[in-house]
């Protein structure tokens, strides 16, 4: 068969695969959510799924120069084909698990912990609590989320949900294309910024039945931490941390559901997530 023909049989096949799956997923969005019965789906799928404006993307856009934690970087780029010459772009990817918005699975912080693939889907869809510390943050940037947060919380809105995720919402992601983000101190090498006590996670997981953290900043524990006690703690228990996530702001206190597109690789200490949430 010729180049041409091969091409334009692939084109027909992947045109007929796309209305297939919009008809499709419509349907089967709607029974996984239990918004309506099938046969409601297939009659008005717009209906099936929560409205656009309920949605949020928690991900930064991932670019090479993006700030790690340990200030390199972490992803390279290199082209492998050209749609010019070739009809088609691609790229080889060079990159740390540990860039951008990403997972760190308990595999990261233990000899025999859950890999990021081994992580269970039902982990990776949470009630999402928001714990905003985005004021105490802007006096203080080695702010860290305390038991007496979560107690605030609590009073406020009521029991943690059960398989929750808590998520430290410090206004740190505004700074994430400039130095502050890092925040490197007069002494060239401690950063500054917030993160979770070692005595809230501890309440977390003696107290609640909650799957997962995330900080909208570079690492579990705040910057000046000296040992990764948070990572040390949280980890080995099998729950998974979120680093680097966006838009936190955006979401209420209590009752958005956070999902989790964790990578499956196997054997992955983590690795970068698209991640998003709706209320």
């Amino acid at each position: 068969m010729c180049h041409h023909c091969v091409i334009e049989n692939v084109k027909q096949n992947m045109l007929s695969r796309r209305s297939l799956f919009k008809g499709g997923a419509a349907v089967a969005g709607a029974a996984a959510l239990g918004a309506l019965p099938v046969s409601a789906a297939a009659q008005s799928p717009a209906a099936s799924m929560p409205a656009a404006a309920g949605w949020s993307d928690l991900t930064h856009e991932l670019w090479d120069t993006f700030p790690t934690y340990f200030g390199g970087q972490q992803l390279f780029f290199e082209k492998q084909y050209d749609f010019a010459k070739d009809t088609f772009n691609l790229y080889e990817l060079c990159l740390s698990e540990h860039t951008g918005t990403h997972i760190d699975a308990p595999l990261h912080f233990t000899a025999d912990g859950k890999s990021v693939a081994e992580l269970p889907i039902e982990d990776l869809i949470c009630p999402l609590v928001v714990i905003d510390i985005a004021a105490e943050a802007e006096e203080n940037p080695d702010v860290q989320v305390t038991p007496d947060h979560i107690a605030a919380w609590i009073s406020a809105n009521g029991d943690i949900p059960e398989g929750a995720c808590i998520a430290m919402n410090s206004g740190w992601d505004r700074h994430v294309a400039t130095d502050k983000f890092r925040n490197v101190g007069d002494d060239g090498k401690t950063m500054h910024f917030p993160g979770f006590h070692v005595e809230a996670v501890q309440m977390l997981m003696d107290e609640t039945s909650a799957k997962a953290i995330a900080v909208d900043t570079l690492s579990l524990d705040f910057g000046p931490s000296p040992d990764f006690i948070v990572h040390n703690t949280w980890l080995p228990s099998g729950r998974y941390g979120i680093e680097g996530i966006a838009n936190l702001g955006a979401l209420p206190a209590s009752g958005a559901t956070i999902v989790v597109g964790a990578p499956k690789v196997r054997g992955g200490t983590g690795g970068p997530a698209r991640i998003f949430a709706f209320a």
